[in-house]
């Protein structure tokens, strides 16, 4: 990028290219002819000043060059040293690798222009053949929550919802059967003005043609519940509500108000929502955390599919085009290159949160998820499309199954989580100190030694693996924290309990670290380390005194020295004597994990 001392004509040192520098730009336009062009559509002109006044843009004669956008000069003058009629000047270019055999792309500013944003992301599919890229399939699900809920003056009224269905009728000639997705609080029905009565009324003799999904009755957020047959009953009342008024109750999707409940886990929400609606899928903008949106991510728990939300720039207040924040320029950038742009760029799938007040009044609602489409269709090839929430959710677990396993965090390092987390509930019951294993070493005889100390508490015993939770590293990983927690006793004062946890087999696991890590990021953590080849013969002496008939078959010899052709069992007796002393790598992975003065 240039600046105030770079040259503002000089060629690239070794390659028959020149930058002209510090050019303030506009209009700019994309070569149809660019190799490099994917998701990128080379239809349209960006009209107007470009972002800043330090532009670089190239100029070559060589045929390895292929320029990729194209720009004016601010004030359309002609650069000195090159040809009067060169209106057009380079501002990204495409080297082919025909000078020096290295294929590159060159940008003469940052990433701070959208269409960069654009052409970068091709850039990368090109010059890693596809295998950094995305398919063109983008789908898009428009949630619109609170339906029903809403001050007088916010909600929709009889010409707000027909709006609402041409719309969608609309969409669809871009997005095959797009269908508004709408969340409703049965209570809050009819509990407007008349003429949003009569909205409400105008909505449910449409509901054939929309898709339709809970909220709780009374839009109460689940995690102030403990008791898990008052949220069934809430939920009872909404879905005789639904049955009442011709609601489809099968859809199986649901959004609990705020996102409580959801992430951190109340595990009486997913149990509810399971017995009153059989819900399979729930969508949550907390997970791992509200920001930043771009490292939001799904999980499954409990059975039921949770996927990220996304906001578009529009929330409970923003109902008026020139009152929208920082003015109504601001909310048109979103959408056209902006942050609303970007996330349907970046993510194959995109489940948008609104609300009903987004779609009376001036119905921003409307008006952004027309224009994006608009702006999309006309800047790229990206195929819209859309499913209902179970089979997108299904969809979405086949492009990143490696996120159908939670990670589970600690709820008070997050203000948000802790927010929507129970208060009878509290963050002091986690263990303080970890003894991770291995297996062999003393690691039981610590734990009994430290137990004796009167300020010391170990968790409960584990009705199936005794004195250890063995939490992190296995199936009883994804029963959640207040399993966990259940293990802890409740804390009589905070500031002297000190809870420890001891699992031996964590230490050699390759998923525990990692999420100890998240849960207990400032537990200390300890490992017992004896000769390995001392350990490996007391565990083969271990499985012999529980009569393993495969160690009480073989020599400590012949385990150890078993080839590949060796019988499944004896390699798996052989990988337990030695994996665990595999020291130096399963360190290696906790100190990737935690700092070095924890361990």
């Amino acid at each position: 990028q240039a600046n105030e001392n770079s040259l503002l004509s000089a060629q690239l040192k070794g390659f028959p290219l020149f930058l002209h520098s510090n050019l303030a730009l506009k209009d700019c336009s994309i070569n149809p002819k660019s190799p490099l062009l994917y998701i990128t559509r080379p239809s349209e002109v960006e009209k107007g000043v470009l972002p800043g006044e330090d532009w670089t843009v190239f100029q070559s004669n060589h045929s390895t060059y292929e320029p990729v956008l194209l720009a004016k000069t601010k004030s359309a003058e002609s650069i000195p040293h090159m040809s009067v009629d060169a209106a057009l000047h380079t501002t990204v270019m495409q080297d082919l690798g025909l000078h020096d055999g290295i294929q590159r792309v060159l940008f003469g500013n940052n990433l701070n222009f959208w269409l960069h944003k654009l052409v970068f992301v091709d850039s990368v599919s090109f010059l890693t053949g596809k295998r950094l890229s995305l398919p063109l399939d983008r789908y898009i699900l428009v949630d619109i929550d609170d339906i029903f809920v809403g001050k007088e003056g916010t909600r929709m009224k009889v010409e707000d919802v027909k709006a609402l269905f041409d719309t969608q009728n609309e969409l669809r000639t871009h997005i095959p059967n797009f269908t508004f997705n709408l969340g409703y609080s049965g209570k809050f029905f009819h509990t407007g003005t008349d003429a949003e009565d009569e909205g409400d009324d105008l909505l449910l003799s449409y509901v054939r043609e929309f898709w339709w999904f809970p909220h709780m009755w009374s839009h109460m957020q689940p995690h102030l519940f403990h008791n898990q047959s008052v949220l069934a009953e809430q939920m009872t009342l909404n879905k005789k509500f639904a049955v009442e008024h011709g609601i489809p109750t099968d859809m199986g999707y649901a959004v609990a108000p705020h996102h409580s409940g959801v992430y951190p886990v109340h595990v009486q929400l997913y149990e509810a929502w399971k017995q009153v609606w059989s819900i399979r899928v729930t969508s949550t903008e907390e997970y791992p955390h509200l920001k930043p949106a771009r490292y939001r991510r799904g999980f499954i728990h409990n059975g039921i599919m949770v996927l990220p939300r996304q906001t578009c720039g529009l929330f409970t207040h923003t109902i008026f085009y020139n009152e929208y924040p920082g003015g109504s320029s601001e909310l048109d950038k979103i959408i056209n290159g902006g942050e609303l742009f970007l996330t349907v760029l970046l993510n194959p799938i995109s489940i948008f949160m609104t609300h009903l007040s987004n779609y009376g009044n001036d119905r921003l609602g409307l008006y952004t998820f027309k224009h994006l489409v608009r702006f999309l269709n006309s800047w790229t090839n990206l195929k819209l499309q859309t499913l209902p929430p179970v089979q997108l959710a299904q969809k979405y677990f086949q492009i990143f199954s490696e996120e159908k396993d939670p990670l589970w965090q600690d709820p008070c390092e997050d203000k948000r989580h802790k927010d929507i987390w129970s208060k009878e509930k509290t963050c002091d019951r986690f263990p303080k100190l970890l003894i991770i294993g291995p297996q062999k070493t003393g690691t039981t005889a610590l734990y009994l030694f430290l137990g004796m100390h009167p300020d010391l508490s170990s968790n409960y015993p584990s009705s199936e693996t005794f004195e250890e939770i063995q939490f992190f590293n296995g199936h009883n990983y994804h029963k959640g924290i207040d399993w966990y927690m259940e293990f802890f006793p409740i804390p009589s004062n905070t500031t002297s309990d000190f809870y420890f946890e001891k699992s031996a087999n964590y230490f050699d696991s390759e998923v525990a670290p990692r999420r100890a890590a998240a849960l207990l990021s400032k537990a200390k953590v300890i490992t017992i380390l004896i000769n390995p080849a001392d350990r490996a013969y007391s565990w083969y002496q271990h499985q012999r005194a529980h009569d393993d008939p495969v160690a009480l078959k073989y020599t400590f010899h012949e385990v150890i020295t078993a080839g590949p052709e060796a019988a499944p069992k004896l390699r798996t007796l052989q990988n337990r004597c030695l994996v665990p002393g595999w020291y130096a790598t399963h360190i290696e992975r906790w100190l990737n994990s935690y700092h070095a003065n924890q361990v």
